[in-house]
């Protein structure tokens, strides 16, 4: 935080505007769009609401199946069943730990040969890496499903010269706490068709009709992002650039570093991408290294160093064995296999320094570095 935020902050109280309504969340949301190169968006209480909506607005219900990448967090596919449909869920693929565009291509055909195909088809940006963006799109296209991004993790990440989340039907930002920039909890939801942005507002505002009296003219929720959240997130978006510039240095510096070690391994960028690198994931080869990430990520704790496992892919949760899962041996490697490090966008060198030398600490005498 700084003090640009404050400063919008301090006038959106002083203005007596709280509630989901003023100048500013107005002024956010072109901001956002300006930015994304969309045709309009829609801020709102947090990125899985902006999922939630997106699926009502494209009439996603009971009997429907959405494809989704297992390799996510629960967030992402969660709302699939807050709609009644069901999710199918397509394994990752190892270049961009995205959906699999091979296998989706093998479900839609299938589909298509039987006459089932899906409602919509949902990728998700993981940990700031675009997917396999254009050959999803062009099988959405070829078999005329729609396709969802949720780009939750990934607000200034490009793919081809352009923003994740303005290729879709709709497009999923996230402003949570840990995330490129935020709202303290936030979320918007972007489209090209400012109709259904337009809807997304109504139904996301309880549906109420305007006018002086209390009348509903659909389900509605409560679901939009309150004045003085939107005045921190226009602080943030000044220094959006910066975000990501600070969080693609975190990764430069391990990468760079930790890359010389035996058994130590990172995502690579694919050429004309650029990722946010929202997480910073190291990848481990235990019988290499000579530890494991759950080894690593304790005595990490034990200096007081922060560190996670990724994401455990959906097939594998409770809530989900019971999901079609196509595939499952490259998420499941990536959950067993990865370790998230700090990555914030105030970390310094020496913050750096200290992480790098404490995972270079775990290996095993004799590994070179």
């Amino acid at each position: 935080m700084g003090a640009a935020e404050r400063e919008l902050l301090l006038d959106a109280f002083d203005s007596n505007w709280i509630a989901p309504l003023g100048e500013h969340v107005d002024a956010f949301e072109a901001e956002c769009s300006a930015y994304l190169g969309a045709k309009d968006a829609a801020a709102l209480s947090s990125g899985t609401a902006a999922i939630h909506l997106a699926f009502i607005l494209l009439g996603i219900g009971h009997g429907d199946r959405v494809y989704a990448p297992s390799f996510t967090f629960t967030a992402s596919v969660n709302p699939i069943l807050y709609v009644g449909a069901t999710p199918v869920l397509i394994d990752s693929e190892a270049e961009t730990w995205g959906m699999d565009p091979e296998l989706l291509a093998e479900e839609l055909e299938k589909d298509a040969r039987e006459g089932t195909l899906p409602k919509a088809v949902m990728v998700v940006h993981i940990y700031g890496q675009a997917s396999k963006l254009e050959e999803i799109a062009l099988l959405c296209a070829k078999y005329g499903v729609v396709l969802i991004e949720d780009a939750a993790e990934a607000l200034g990440t490009f793919h081809s010269g352009k923003h994740v989340g303005t290729t879709g039907r709709i497009g999923l930002f996230s402003f949570n706490g840990n995330k490129i920039i935020t709202t303290s909890g936030g979320g918007l939801l972007v489209s090209d068709d400012a109709d259904l942005v337009a809807k997304a507002r109504h139904i996301g505002s309880q549906a109420r009709i305007s006018g002086a009296g209390y009348e509903h003219d659909a389900l509605g929720y409560n679901y939009r992002l309150s004045n003085l959240l939107a005045a921190v997130g226009r602080g943030q978006m000044q220094h959006i650039e910066d975000r990501v510039a600070a969080r693609r240095a975190n990764f430069e510096d391990y990468r760079n570093r930790l890359n010389q070690v035996e058994g130590l391994s990172f995502l690579e960028e694919p050429e004309g991408d650029r990722g946010t690198r929202w997480l910073s994931v190291v990848n481990i080869d235990p019988k290499v290294f000579g530890a494991t990430p759950e080894q690593i990520r304790l005595k990490l704790e034990e200096g007081d160093i922060e560190s996670r496992p990724l994401w455990m892919p959906m097939h594998m949760q409770p809530l989900f064995r019971n999901a079609r899962m196509v595939g499952g041996e490259v998420c499941e490697a990536l959950y067993r296999k990865g370790l998230c490090l700090p990555s914030g966008s105030s970390l310094k060198t020496e913050d750096r320094e200290r992480v790098m030398e404490a995972v270079e600490a775990c290996a095993a005498p004799g590994i070179r570095s």
